[in-house]
């Protein structure tokens, strides 16, 4: 966050409105941004920030409304039109080609040639390594993009429009996928940027990282403008409150229980990912009826391929799976479902949902030859849509229309169609992946409540999340991962971050130090 009067405007987007037939997803929106400035866009999951900033960007046309770049009305019809004019946007959902190098990725569509048409790949990346060492960045330009992490893949989206020239970025909810170390890399990487004249505006829903970033917010709500406040005037709760119409809870509410008997046993389970490396290790793990139990740990200690080997997405190589005392090891995805565990993915895109489906099709995925979803092999479309209606307005999915593809819903709204199958599902197991990922502190409060309310009706939770802040609040018992086992096992009313820490680091349980 920088100290400084910000005079030069860079942005002026006026009483912008845009409509999708009947639908208003911007109703007269302002925002203002300043040379140097971070400014935050803040809103529930569905509440237009990526409508607005897709206009600003040229993917979508403004129904009516102005934008002014440096003081000048720009009909900014395309992307191009955008770049042109030095506005880069970074998406949630990142654009990279897999097999491709990092230089690669960057100079697709600019590329330098020489002689002949010839591609200068030298010159190319020698341009790349020079604009990774001004900003920070400290990338390999040589890397393939399958074989760097998430946080890695982020600042090359970001090399690729200060590449084009940008000195306006667009950041779409940039640190949803960030582990917490990849955070506070990306806040240095936002600090030297702005201090380098650059404007950037953030679609975030963790107000931590507004208040550690941002110099002003913008709120809106349902479409509407709220306000735009100075973000060091303004405590979380007041940006909670602005941004959700009533005052949230952070910390999660749960009455005391008594765990039941175990319905997950994981029993020396032995497992090696995509490269053949081993990345479970005689892994054992018990989860008890009315609990929830947490997994803490860095990404990329074995959680993927945990949740993988228990939902019969990887094979097992050694060690056994019992759900309810029933072996489950190497069965069918099928058969681990109707055995009673329901999962809410990781990755909702990939696991989570068909995205050309509609919301109707998404939320019988799992159910849809039951009874009463389909008769003799036909489907009954009318109780179909009558479940998904209902499901729809208790979980408050945005829009509330049934026959919307998930794919046109915010990333939010589309965890909302999971969590509502899989809950409605009446698992013995529910299993909860990064659950809250992406989602804004009303829909996680939302999420946490159902969490609880499930170990309240005697079911059991494994709660897999990379935020130690939910790990802490929401679990009955936290366990540790490291390098594919578990180093120590925690009651969550003893444990703090500074525990956990030394445990994920590889510390054993009651090693920690003071």
């Amino acid at each position: 966050m920088n100290n400084i009067d910000f005079k030069d405007k860079v942005i002026e987007m006026k009483n912008i409105t845009k409509k999708f037939g009947d639908f208003v997803a911007n109703d007269n929106i302002s925002l203002t941004l300043h040379k140097g400035e971070v400014h935050a866009l803040l809103g529930e999951n569905g509440a237009g920030k990526t409508t607005l900033m897709n206009v600003l960007y040229g993917l979508y046309q403004p129904t009516s409304g102005e934008i002014y770049v440096r003081g000048e009305k720009i009909n900014i019809d395309s992307p191009n039109i955008a770049i042109k004019k030095g506005i880069g946007m970074v998406h949630q959902h990142f654009m990279l080609v897999e097999p491709f190098t990092v230089v690669e990725n960057i100079i697709l569509g600019m590329e330098i040639t020489k002689g002949f048409g010839y591609l200068d790949i030298q010159e190319a990346r020698k341009k790349v390594i020079e604009l990774s060492e001004r900003y920070g960045f400290n990338i390999d330009p040589d890397a393939r993009i399958h074989e760097i992490s998430v946080g890695m893949q982020q600042k090359i989206e970001i090399l690729k429009a200060l590449y084009r020239g940008a000195d306006i970025l667009i950041l779409d909810e940039p640190t949803a996928v960030l582990t917490p170390q990849e955070i506070q890399d990306f806040l240095e990487i936002i600090n030297n940027l702005t201090s380098q004249g650059k404007s950037i505006i953030i679609i975030t829903h963790k107000l931590r990282e507004i208040k550690k970033s941002a110099d002003y917010c913008t709120i809106i709500r349902r479409g509407k403008y709220i306000d735009t406040v100075k973000v060091s005037e303004v405590t979380e709760e007041e940006l909670a409150g602005k941004m959700v119409g009533r005052e949230i809870r952070f910390a999660v509410e749960k009455k005391e229980k008594s765990a039941g008997n175990t319905v997950l046993k994981i029993d020396d389970i032995s497992v090696r990912d995509n490269r053949g490396i081993k990345a479970l290790d005689k892994l054992s793990l018990e989860v008890k009826k009315g609990e929830i139990l947490g997994i803490a740990g860095v990404d990329g200690n074995g959680q993927s391929e945990l949740i993988e080997s228990i939902t019969g997405l990887r094979k097992i190589d050694s060690g056994k799976v019992y759900i309810n005392n029933k072996d489950i090891t190497n069965k069918t995805p099928r058969e681990i479902i109707e055995s009673g565990i329901s999962t809410i993915p990781e990755d909702r895109q990939k696991r989570g949902l068909i995205l050309d489906f509609s919301i109707y099709e998404n939320m019988i995925l799992e159910n849809y030859k039951k009874d009463p979803f389909s008769k003799k092999g036909k489907l009954n479309y009318k109780n179909i849509r009558e479940f998904s209606r209902r499901l729809i307005s208790k979980f408050d999915v945005r829009p509330n229309d049934e026959n919307v593809k998930v794919a046109e819903l915010s990333g939010g709204n589309q965890q909302k169609v999971i969590i509502a199958r899989e809950v409605t599902n009446d698992p013995d197991l529910l299993i909860a992946a990064q659950p809250t990922r992406g989602l804004d502190v009303g829909a996680i409060e939302f999420v946490h409540r159902y969490l609880v309310e499930q170990r309240d009706k005697d079911k059991a939770v494994l709660l897999i999340s990379f935020e130690l802040d939910e790990i802490l609040n929401v679990s009955d018992r936290i366990a540790v991962i490291y390098n594919g086992t578990i180093v120590g096992i925690v009651d969550s009313k003893k444990a703090n971050e500074k525990m956990l820490g030394y445990m994920m680091a590889g510390g054993g349980a009651g090693n920690e130090k003071e």
